[in-house]
């Protein structure tokens, strides 16, 4: 045989053991991950199946485990893994690991493992949850946390204004809380916890402002024959009055002045307690005109007016109006518009 044809058997023969041995050799590393292969935050590089597997629970999976607390305004609100029904294909994520770390030829795999290259590979985690348990987080954090400002409020009482103080509101943003709550469900760096930012929402009306809206109150006390007359909010002075005898009660409610006169005339109601003069029109100043001086309407025929009949006050005496003293009238009458909310206990 002559010797160049025995050179060439020769190193082909090398040449076959080479690349038998090469393909025996990457056949063994079938289930070995190749460098720079991570599983989310993971490295794998190197790792085998089961080491890779082992791996992942314990530093992916078994994180997830701990329970995802969320704080809000100082409340605590936590959920479970096993409420959010987390789970995981880890066989799914290792074939997928393995997979990338074989992407190119033989000859390519089998360079980067002699010259320690690496593939830089990430797989994404394939963890799952429940996105109805994550909803219930979110719906309990946004009903336990969030509420609605309240504006200040006039409550009224018998000869007496007080004010029920305005209270901010808060709310969170609840579609970020449920981005950030599917995030870290699935992550298994940090401490398991979110801080979840609360919004202040200010009230329309506060306290110092609702007493622009209240510039002058009237609050009449039937029981205590008192009207009491409120500046801003503030009682400024007290008169006494006579209100609404039995049967012809002053009527209870919240009113506002309708209308004012000087000297009114009285329009007569068709009552029997009028008499012959039912239905009759009174001129201002009349001798039996018992509306004397000034006249502040405020329902249905009912009004503030001053009297003559001195005796009378602090009893129940009219017919249904509020008598004061024409002295105590004169110096009401200038200080209340029209509009004036008058409150009669």
């Amino acid at each position: 045989m002559p010797p160049k044809l025995t050179t060439v058997i020769a190193l082909a023969a090398v040449a076959l053991v080479v690349v038998v041995g090469l393909f025996v050799w990457d056949a063994g590393r079938g289930d070995v991950i190749a460098n720079g292969v991570n599983i989310g935050p993971v490295d794998v590089s190197g790792l085998s199946r089961n080491e890779a597997r082992t791996s992942v629970h314990e530093r992916l999976l078994k994180p997830l485990n701990t329970a995802l607390v969320v704080t809000a305004a100082d409340k605590r609100f936590a959920l479970t893994a096993r409420e959010a029904g987390i789970h995981a294909n880890v066989d799914a994520m290792v074939d997928d690991a393995i997979e990338r770390g074989r992407s190119g030829g033989i000859l390519a795999r089998t360079w980067r493992a002699i010259s320690g290259q690496e593939v830089g590979a990430h797989v994404a985690p394939d963890i799952a949850y429940s996105r109805a348990a994550v909803q219930r987080l979110v719906d309990r954090v946004r009903v336990e946390v969030t509420r609605a400002p309240v504006d200040a409020k006039v409550d009224f009482a018998p000869a007496s204004v007080s004010i029920r103080e305005a209270r901010t509101g808060r709310t969170i943003d609840t579609r970020q809380l449920r981005r950030d709550v599917q995030t870290a469900l699935v992550s298994a760096v940090g401490d398991r916890s979110l801080r979840i930012p609360v919004r202040t929402l200010e009230p329309k009306i506060t306290s110092d402002e609702l007493a622009t809206h209240y510039p002058v109150v009237l609050a009449v006390d039937r029981g205590n024959f008192r009207i009491s007359l409120f500046k801003k909010l503030k009682k400024v002075k007290a008169y006494p009055i006579a209100v609404g005898q039995v049967g012809l009660e002053t009527p209870a409610g919240l009113y506002k002045i309708q209308n004012k006169a000087t000297n009114p005339a009285w329009h007569v109601p068709n009552s029997d307690w009028a008499g012959k003069l039912a239905g009759t029109v009174i001129p201002g100043g009349a001798p039996n005109n018992p509306l004397k001086a000034r006249w502040l309407g405020v329902y249905d025929g009912v009004g503030v007016h001053g009297t003559d009949a001195r005796g009378s006050i602090g009893t129940n005496a009219s017919h249904g109006c509020i008598r004061m003293l024409v002295e105590d009238v004169e110096k009401l009458y200038d200080q209340v518009p029209i509009g004036t909310p008058i409150y009669i206990d």
